[in-house]
């Protein structure tokens, strides 16, 4: 059995991390780390916690100074996991890095984006975690960094498409949605039930720290920049992600042309369902589950494609493809505790 740690085990991708891999048929949760409730059994904090699954709580720096696994999970704030990548990996564990910690390559990027980082250094060593895209390297490395959410749904909409000539991914135009479970766990006023219950809203216009991630991995899969004008909205659920992309056309083809050519690019792919024509995404067929639904039209009229992808923030978007990560970095199959239905409705 693969013993893993998970570092921040109580937010939302941490307790994401638990229900999948409390049923994963090749690990067991060693340790978690928390800060209200370190000291305690997890199944204290968390009472779905099986006793047969049940593990113990401790401050993270008791964590790291005696991580015994095979593979620890970062599932911390932004800026608190670059500390700990370099002493887990010089213990002889791989690391999972679920924050922007790690997604760039570029240390002035993540300067621009996010302020200085903590070991600069590490970024060069690390395997952007997205596995339609990345597979083999990841299957090597040491460490990796999983993609953010929105970053997924645009990178995965756009792969198949981007070295088509007659299409224009040059620059795409984003209009994401996304629920609230994506804030994080912290009480917060804009995040509160009476703040966004009734509500919908735009925000990070402009300035939104994952258009950097988007622009890298489309720049690099198309081998030439391409640029991001990205939009998410806040919407009143709890999980559920869809992202609408919108790039022109260089010269006529057909709906159904793009979509089998999306569909032949992803016929292998285990967590990737291209849609028939006429048919959208919808949080609710792939909430709770590690899916990604794609559905791509042509817009005849004004000569744009439009790519319309979904998942669940906090499975395809954070924890799962966190779990498939794993799978991959430890030779297990790559499917494995990832293949449950969505939980509809």
């Amino acid at each position: 059995m693969i013993r893993v740690l998970i570092f921040g085990a109580t937010g939302y991708t941490g307790l994401e991390l638990i229900r999948i891999l409390s049923s994963h048929p090749e690990v067991i949760i060693a340790g978690g780390s928390s800060r209200q409730w370190q000291g305690q059994q997890a199944s204290q904090a968390l009472p779905f916690i099986r006793p047969d699954r049940d593990f113990p709580m401790v401050e993270l720096e008791k964590l790291l100074a005696n991580p015994q696994a095979d593979l620890a999970f970062l599932a911390l704030p932004h800026g608190e996991s670059a500390s700990l990548i370099r002493p887990l990996v010089k213990a002889g564990i791989k690391v999972i890095d679920l924050s922007a910690d790690s997604r760039l390559h570029d240390p002035l990027v993540y300067e621009q984006w996010y302020g200085p980082h903590k070991d600069p250094a590490i970024l060069s060593k690390v395997v952007y975690g997205l596995p339609e895209i990345h597979r083999e390297e990841i299957r090597n490395a040491s460490i990796v960094a999983n993609p953010g959410c929105y970053p997924t749904t645009v990178i995965l909409g756009l792969a198949p498409l981007v070295h088509r000539d007659d299409v224009d991914t040059s620059v795409a135009v984003v209009d994401s949605k996304s629920g609230v479970s994506g804030a994080g766990r912290g009480g917060k006023l804009g995040t509160s039930f009476c703040e966004i219950a009734e509500s919908f809203a735009p925000y990070g216009v402009l300035n939104h720290r994952h258009i950097p991630e988007m622009e890298q991995e489309l720049s690099q899969l198309k081998g030439q920049p391409v640029r991001v004008r990205f939009t998410p909205h806040l919407i009143p659920v709890t999980r559920g992600m869809v992202s609408t992309i919108y790039v022109p056309l260089k010269q006529e083809v057909t709906g159904e042309t793009l979509r089998q050519a999306c569909a032949d690019h992803y016929r292998s792919e285990p967590f990737v369902k291209v849609l028939p024509g006429g048919t959208f995404p919808q949080t609710v067929h792939v909430r709770g589950s590690n899916m990604c639904h794609i559905a791509v039209e042509v817009d005849e009229r004004t000569g744009w494609v439009v790519v319309m992808s979904a998942l669940d923030n906090l499975v395809k978007g954070a924890s799962g493809e966190a779990v498939q990560n794993m799978n991959i970095m430890m030779g297990l199959v790559e499917t494995a505790g990832l293949t449950g239905f969505p939980l509809f409705p």
